[in-house]
Order: C-alpha cells, then structure tokens, then sequence
C-alpha cells in the first residue's frame, strides 16, 4: 500500500515520483499534489481526472479541468459548468456556477451567472442570503468579502459583519490581527477594527511570531513589532 504522503510531484508537473523513482510508469501532460484522501488530479490526452495513491483513476467522466480535495470536494470544471465532486468521483450537488473554489473550512466561495460572489456549504446551499462583489476563503470563521460601494469588510459564516469599520482592502484575521489598507496606506488591526499604530506602509505582511515585514513609503523594508515598532531595516 503506497501511503498518498509520501508522493511527490517531479519538478516538471509532468509525474509522480516516491523516493524519488517514478511512480505508475507514466508521464501525463500535467500532474497536480495529492490531497486528503489521498487523490491527485491529473490530465493526459483524454482530459483531466483524479487518481488514487495506487494510480487508479477514480472515475470514467473526463473534465476540461480538476482541482484538489479540500474537505473531501474537489472542484471541477465540465465545458463552463463549475461544481465539486466528493471522494468517490460523485457530484456534490445538482447545480452548477460559474466559477467554484476550493472548500476552506466546510464553505466554499463561489460566482454566479450574474458575476457575483458568496460562500456555499458542503451540499453546495449558499450559507447566507447575501452577495458580494468579491469574496475570500474563510478562515479561522472570518472571511473577507467586497460589498458593491468598492469598500471590504469582514464577515463570520453566518454573512453578518465581525466590525463596523470598512477598508479599501483588507486581509483575514491571522492571529488575531489582519492587514487593512485605507488612504494613507497599509496597517494592521485588531479584532475590534482598532489600529496597533499610527504609521502607514506601501505594502505589509502578516505578523509571523510577534514581528512583520514592511515597506516603507520610499520602498525600503523594515521589521516591525506588534506596537509598531520598527526593530530594524533589511
């Protein structure tokens, strides 16, 4: 039994290799990363597909595009049609949109006819009543969405707003804090919508173990602290 965690993909998307021999004795025109349970897509002269860790297809249906397993759904794509499939090769949900993501938390966003945005559960229902003009994926139960005004904002996975305050672009809650821009620039905030300080960037990163990379205004980088302090120039 081959264990799906171990395969790699060669550095040319093209096979599988395990320990660093080829797997299935085959080359396909384009191999993606196994996911959870442990299937990959794949597309050869028929079209794309998903195999298992043995390199069995698990299904007959050719598609003009498959994506990962995330939470058991992969997102396929059937002419223009968009819709998930589960493990087995079945189709999540009768519908079909015009574009589908991958599933982050139970949700997936995904675009109507009509060009517009929201999240949908594990039975492709929409989770909300709303829609937006653009959505993010969820995590941690935040996601961010674009209402019609142009403005982003935040919301939990019932579509209501986690904070009043609205951003020209707005990043999801990464402990705790999130990357927000307004006028002047980019910052980070708290949960409540609070800025940590008063400067403003060109461009910011997340905070990864209390510190983030920053550009400052004239383009250079810098180091900041969760207060804001800059710690030191790189």
């Amino acid at each position: 039994m081959i264990n799906w965690q171990n395969i790699r993909v060669s550095p040319d998307g093209t096979q599988f290799l395990l320990d660093g021999k080829e797997l299935y004795g085959k080359k396909f025109s384009e191999v993606l990363k196994f996911h959870a349970p442990g299937l990959a897509p794949v597309r050869d002269e028929s079209g794309w597909y998903h195999l298992n860790a043995e390199g069995k297809e698990l299904y007959k249906v050719r598609y003009n595009r498959t994506f990962g397993f995330y939470c058991n759904r992969a997102a396929v794509v059937a002419g223009t049609e968009w819709f998930h499939i589960e493990e087995h090769g079945k189709r999540a949900y009768a519908h079909s949109f015009d574009w589908a993501g991958n599933y982050q938390e139970e949700n997936c966003v995904v675009r109507n006819s009509d060009d517009r945005y929201f999240h949908i559960d594990l039975n492709g229902a929409r989770i909300y009543e709303g829609s937006f003009v653009y959505c993010g994926d969820y995590k941690d139960g935040c996601a961010c969405v674009k209402r019609d005004g142009g403005l982003w904002r935040h919301i939990d996975t019932t579509g209501n707003f986690l904070i009043s305050a609205e951003f020209l672009e707005l990043g999801v809650f990464h402990k705790n804090y999130a990357t927000a821009r307004e006028k002047r620039g980019w910052y980070h905030i708290d949960r409540t919508g609070k800025e940590l300080y008063e400067n403003r960037y060109l461009a910011i990163e997340p905070f990864y173990n209390g510190f983030a990379l920053v550009t400052e205004l004239n383009g250079s980088k810098t180091i900041i602290n969760e207060s804001g302090e800059k710690i030191l120039g790189v």
